[in-house]
């Protein structure tokens, strides 16, 4: 079997390629995008050769969040160029890593979430309707010739050591921040498993939608015990909202305009379909989070300790907020004395 990987750097390309060698799978991998694709008219193509009859191509890069954003490529785009790669090597199978996000976070989702629920990606955040685009690209290649098979995944946020993106880590710090009764359930899927997941559906030549998730989820006031209640300065609502999309914007994080329903409402996923193929989760949810966020300082002090810096750091925040006010009131004064 020759199996094409598109969007192949990174963690879960370096792992995915691991494991189909180790089954006897030739491998070959290619950055992908437009980039390849625009190469095909001048000769600089840096992509599987011109004569490569493939079995399958693997989408591995429309899912990457922090790709597309540094090079300003969407997903949409990314997978179009993956279809005209499949095109090129003559593969009759392609593996289309999407996300779990394309249901979208709405407090009426049923729990969990199904393959056969509507795709309502949040309407501000962009990435996530551009999956929800690509997936219907995939269903058109799909349906443009007689043979062909296309496997979407769907995983939940995955992540491991060393291994998860920025849009893992924002996700991550949103959730479990709220009074527990408000947070939602969360699943954190491992990179192994979603390597694994991937794997299997290059070799059976899976044909369809799965899910791709942990048995079961994480309560949201266990995601509250597990991140360790980071200190923080207390603020209402609107106002940390407004401070939040400007850390974001200026790269200081951590939750992007239009992930916030994410974090506050439910999208977990049921992995029956993906099980009943053989496919076996070996990392619980609760390990793959512990794992990818160990050794944060906060997570190390004691809960009256961190109670302490979280009010001498209101305090603080407190007294800043009021001297700027004083200075600004006392510069309007001395401009109307002039």
């Amino acid at each position: 079997m020759i199996a094409v990987l598109t969007g192949s750097a990174g963690e879960l390309g370096r792992r995915l390629a691991t494991m189909l060698r180790l089954d006897g799978v030739e491998v070959i991998e290619t950055g992908g995008g437009h980039a390849d694709v625009d190469a095909l008219s001048d000769g600089r193509w840096n992509g599987p050769p011109a004569d490569l009859v493939a079995d399958v191509v693997v989408d591995l890069g429309s899912s990457d969040y922090d790709r597309r954003a540094a090079q300003r490529e969407s997903s949409t785009e990314f997978a179009a160029a993956t279809l005209l790669t499949a095109d090129r090597v003559h593969a009759g199978h392609v593996v289309f890593v999407s996300s779990a996000m394309v249901y979208g976070a709405l407090g009426h989702n049923p729990v969990p979430l199904t393959e056969e629920a509507p795709l309502r990606p949040d309407v501000d955040f962009v990435f996530a309707r551009q999956l929800a685009s690509a997936e219907e690209s995939v269903e058109q290649w799909r349906r443009s010739c007689p043979g062909r098979a296309t496997c979407v995944l769907r995983p939940a946020v995955a992540m491991s050591a060393g291994g998860d993106s920025r849009l893992a880590a924002a996700l991550v710090a949103g959730l479990g921040r709220r009074f527990a009764e408000l947070d939602p359930p969360a699943q954190f899927l491992h990179l192994d498993d979603l390597a694994s997941a991937i794997a299997l559906a290059v070799r059976h030549r899976l044909d369809g939608v799965y899910n791709v998730a942990p048995d079961g989820w994480t309560a949201g006031e266990r995601v509250r015990a597990l991140s360790g209640e980071r200190p923080r300065i207390p603020l209402p609502e609107r106002l940390s909202d407004v401070l939040g999309e400007m850390r974001w914007k200026f790269q200081r994080g951590p939750i992007p305009p239009g992930l916030k329903s994410y974090t506050e409402e439910p999208w977990v996923v049921s992995n029956d379909r993906l099980r009943a193929e053989g496919w076996v989760p070996t990392v619980t949810n609760e390990q793959a989070y512990v794992e990818a966020t160990e050794d944060r300082w906060w997570t190390l002090i004691s809960p009256r300790r961190r109670q302490e810096l979280a009010l001498g750091i209101g305090a603080v925040g407190i007294v800043g907020v009021v001297v700027a006010t004083v200075l600004v009131i006392r510069r309007l004064w001395r401009r109307r004395t002039r």
